[in-house]
């Protein structure tokens, strides 16, 4: 490692998925149709659990999943967008990509977990629930989930983008994602390599095995909708994150990193209000609200 040639980075060039060329306006218009309907999706949802009667520890986290997830795929879905056309990135652009993504797409992680925690402690105890799961731990408890989030990432990103890039500084990946840049690093990286298994093992695998467990524990139908998104999401992490590392990345990674990017969060508006008879009974009083204030105007 130390006869590689390196040097002070001030750009990177993100050329994932260049080797189809072909494909360049579908994808661009396949992840534009997917960016805006995970907005309306999620921002219907934060809308609805305005609802008064939907004030408890359940909505609140799914709240916060919405915003979540509006967040994560806002920091990386418009500058992917505008990569298709322009392939560079400033070093500056690409950490602040990298340290918001990767704290929330952690902060995600953990917010998972929690809300299996919810959905044990409401079908498990129900009688006490209302007392577990008061309005100042569960506050605690999402606001530490961003807490972990954010701190993962930055150690990850400083830890990261301290080290000497090489002179090739071509990432091949649509986004400055952590895994990808650690492959044009001319020094020893198995520092990163420790930490971030350490991190994969704590905010996925054991994460993973709590919302298992948790539907086990009670009928599967009460819980099967939380699980589908986190075998969605969890699924597709984990294969990037714990498989063994090559030095080149694959197409297959990049459409697996968009699964849980893009996907997930654009499908967790429609799956957790598929089952949720509250959050129907919200969107009409809403919907109801709004069609009848606007024929009731003079």
């Amino acid at each position: 490692m130390g006869t590689r040639n390196y040097s002070v980075v001030t750009e990177f060039f993100l050329v994932g998925l260049s080797q189809y060329p072909e494909l360049q306006l579908f994808l661009f218009m396949l992840c534009l149709i997917m960016y805006v309907i995970l907005l309306l999706g999620n921002s219907i949802l934060i809308i609805r659990i305005l609802d008064s009667r939907l004030h408890t520890p359940m909505y609140f986290f799914l709240g916060n999943l919405s915003f979540l997830d509006i967040c994560y795929t806002s920091s990386s879905i418009p500058p992917m967008l505008i990569i298709f056309n322009k392939k560079s990135i400033s070093f500056i652009d690409c950490a602040l990509q990298m340290v918001v993504s990767l704290g929330l797409g952690s902060t995600e992680c953990v917010l998972l977990a929690l809300m299996a925690y919810d959905y044990y402690a409401a079908i498990c105890n129900p009688l006490t629930y209302s007392i577990i799961m008061n309005r100042v731990l569960y506050v605690q408890m999402a606001a530490w989930s961003w807490i972990i989030g954010c701190l993962n990432s930055l150690v990850q990103t400083v830890l990261t983008m301290v080290l000497p890039f090489c002179e090739n500084n071509i990432i091949d990946h649509l986004t400055c994602e952590i895994l990808a840049l650690l492959k044009v690093i001319c020094s020893g990286i198995s520092m990163n390599v420790c930490i971030m298994t350490v991190a994969s093992i704590v905010l996925l695998v054991i994460p993973l095995l709590i919302n298992s467990a948790e539907g086990r524990k009670k009928d599967f139908s009460t819980c099967s909708v939380h699980l589908t998104m986190v075998i969605l999401f969890y699924g597709s992490a984990l294969f990037m994150y714990m498989k063994p590392k090559s030095k080149f990345t694959k197409a297959s990674d990049e459409i697996i990193g968009l699964s849980y990017g893009v996907i997930t969060p654009m499908l967790n508006p429609i799956i957790y209000s598929l089952r949720n008879k509250e959050v129907k009974e919200a969107v009409k009083k809403i919907l109801g609200t709004c069609i009848c204030g606007k024929y009731e105007r003079p």
